[in-house]
């Protein structure tokens, strides 16, 4: 007999993960499926902690099938425009010039932002990924200054990137990486992988102990952690092409 166990609140449909509870179980497995969708199988008794901790641990491998799996929503290059839902902004994409070239701007302010050549779309793709992680990275410092003040840890420095599975990571010397495309997520999602990232300056594994500094921090985090697993269908496909 197998039995449906449930790990995180979520109202997403087109997505579907789901653990499985197996008397057969002997360790806790995990399927991806071509649709998207995701099956933890787990052995009976096992704790929501548990899966929780297996989730976290097998993360990359998991976003990297997804992303194998389900093709990418296609965004057209240039975009006429940029959400940074992470930071509320609304950018504009703009021809400028009448010689095929494109600007981006935020709407409401005239000062231009980035110029590129239309007909030149490897070096407009490189020119908006550029400007997509000086703008995290302007935007990203502060807000996480303030959570490690409050946290009562002191990361060494943010370095941002663009990267296609690792949302965030913090190395043993105290570097925070975050990943361009947590422009593209919610306000909560993005503040969640910050104090992800940050909790593990106290402890650099996925343990109990670990969860629990999370949960100090952002009850909530189950729910927000399952939400930034589906959010690389946020992310312009144009960035990693």
């Amino acid at each position: 007999m197998m039995r449906q166990l449930q790990l995180w609140d979520s109202r997403d449909t087109e997505q579907s993960w789901s653990v499985r509870q197996s008397p057969r179980a002997r360790r806790l497995s995990v399927r991806v499926f071509r649709h998207g969708g995701v099956e933890i199988v787990v052995p009976p008794r096992t704790s929501p902690q548990r899966v929780s901790a297996f989730v976290s641990e097998h993360r990359e491998w998991i976003e990297r099938q997804r992303l194998r799996s389900a093709p990418p929503t296609q965004w057209p290059l240039p975009p006429s425009a940029l959400v940074l839902t992470a930071l509320g902004e609304h950018w504009e994409c703009v021809p400028v010039g009448g010689r095929g070239r494109a600007s981006i701007r935020q709407i409401g302010e005239r000062q231009l932002r980035l110029e590129g050549d239309l007909g030149e779309r490897e070096r407009l793709r490189h020119l908006l990924t550029r400007w997509l992680v000086e703008r995290a990275t302007l935007r990203f410092q502060p807000q996480l200054r303030v959570l490690a003040t409050r946290m009562g840890v002191a990361p060494e420095r943010l370095q941002v990137r663009c990267q296609r599975t690792r949302w965030g990571s913090c190395s043993r010397r105290g570097t925070i990486s975050l990943n361009a495309c947590l422009l593209f997520q919610r306000p909560e999602v993005l503040r969640y992988l910050m104090i992800h990232e940050l909790s593990h300056l106290r402890h650099m594994n996925h343990s109990a102990r670990f969860w629990t500094e999370v949960s100090r921090h952002e009850p909530g985090w189950k729910t927000l952690d399952r939400e930034l697993l589906e959010g690389w269908r946020l992310v312009p496909s144009w960035m990693f092409q």
